[in-house]
């Protein structure tokens, strides 16, 4: 079997891994519909807390100020990330302390509350397994921080990370943003009175609140975490199918394997071959080795009649 057979059967076989029902796929999935609500909810909310702080009218106030004015006026701008804080909490000394965190609504905002995260490979990684769909679309690989995860960084790696971020259209240093960045961005901006760069002027809210902020932040790293789990588990399964595809010699085996793994072959795409050779790596044990790795959901029904049959065992 040579090379473009393998490559064929390669990724036939992991397009199959990639779209069936397992347990870390669907965590995924769940995750990042988690998120949404969960944005919805925290942006809302910020709304509210952003516009107790500036109300409407002296946003509408200021803006009559600027054109009139001009420049010198010019202190109110749009923004996505904001500084919320409260000042419930007590010190060693029993003092009140301020607790303060960097809040990001953008697609590529930080998830630990740093708004300097030069180098931070989570908000990539986030915006990646968010439109992981239409990236696998664009001919693009939306699951590469995942599978590079532990590795250093490497030329293969930058190029497909790269190209994932051009095609979502981040922009540099948070600005320039075109495309779905720029529309996905456009959905959470408020009005914001101030002078600097995410108008760094500590936004007062209550503790409550803030920890609701706290819990939108948790919800946008999970899926990050459920991404990369789904991702391992794929992972660990490709790489015994490389291993057995590279020990195998005739095509006939690998259309084998495909059988034992429940997978239907489109016959016109690969060449069959009649023969019998001897099998380094046999297709039925790589089979049962790769369905092992598997946590497929299980129905109600199949659960009762798995604990029916070992009770069974267990009185014989």
């Amino acid at each position: 079997m040579n090379t473009e057979y393998r490559n064929k059967l390669y990724n036939r076989i992991k397009d199959v891994f990639e779209k069936e029902d397992t347990q870390e796929r669907q965590g995924f999935l769940e995750a990042r519909e988690n998120f949404d609500n969960q944005q919805t909810t925290a942006f809302e909310l910020a709304r509210q807390v952003v516009e107790r702080s500036y109300p409407m009218e002296d946003v509408a106030t200021l803006r009559k100020f600027k054109k009139k004015y001009g420049d010198p006026c010019d202190v109110v701008a749009k923004d996505k990330c904001f500084y919320f804080a409260h000042q419930e909490d007590v010190d060693d000394e029993g003092e009140p302390k301020q607790t303060k965190s960097h809040f990001d609504f953008s697609l590529y905002g930080n998830l630990n509350g740093s708004e300097y995260g030069h180098g931070e490979e989570d908000p990539d990684h986030f915006a990646h397994a968010y439109y992981r769909e239409e990236l696998k679309e664009g001919g693009c690989n939306p699951d590469i921080i995942a599978q590079q995860s532990g590795k250093d960084s490497n030329p293969h790696k930058t190029k497909h990370v790269d190209a994932c971020n051009k095609f979502l259209g981040k922009g540099r240093y948070g600005s320039n943003e075109i495309g779905m960045t720029q529309k996905f961005n456009e959905q959470f901006e408020l009005d914001v009175i101030g002078t600097s760069h995410c108008r760094s002027r500590a936004i007062a809210c209550t503790k409550a609140e803030y920890e609701q902020f706290e819990q939108w932040r948790m919800a946008k790293a999970n899926v990050v975490s459920k991404h990369q789990t789904w991702i391992d588990s794929i992972s660990k399964q490709t790489e015994q199918l490389k291993i057995g595809l590279k020990a195998y010699r005739y095509l006939s085996e690998g259309i084998e394997l495909a059988k034992e793994l429940g997978i239907e072959l489109d016959e016109a795409e690969l060449v069959r071959t009649n023969s019998t050779g001897l099998t380094i790596y046999n297709p039925s044990n790589l089979a049962n080795l790769i369905k092992g790795m598997k946590n497929k959901n299980v129905s109600r029904e199949d659960k009762i009649k798995a604990r029916l049959q070992y009770e069974k065992q267990s009185v014989n």
